[in-house]
């Protein structure tokens, strides 16, 4: 039994942890940034619905970026 303090993560969480620990940092950012510029190159071609769709991708990628550094500094 776990006291109130200790938590345990469930297998899937940790194989995925695992795997993703293994991704620099940066491979987020870089992701989010080209997900940004797809945005605007397709927007300077006039399509603007998959210009909106991949554009918000950006912040999404940046989030698990933080949650694989959280992951990498402080563990399960």
């Amino acid at each position: 039994m776990t006291s109130a303090n200790e938590h345990s993560e469930g297998p899937v969480a940790q194989v995925i942890e695992e795997q993703t620990a293994k991704l620099p940092s940066d491979a987020f950012l870089w992701a989010a940034g080209a997900s940004i510029a797809t945005s605007l190159v397709l927007k300077m071609l006039a399509r603007h619905h998959e210009a909106l769709f991949v554009g918000q991708w950006a912040p999404t990628i940046l989030i698990l970026g933080l949650y694989n550094k959280v992951v990498k500094q402080h563990g399960s």
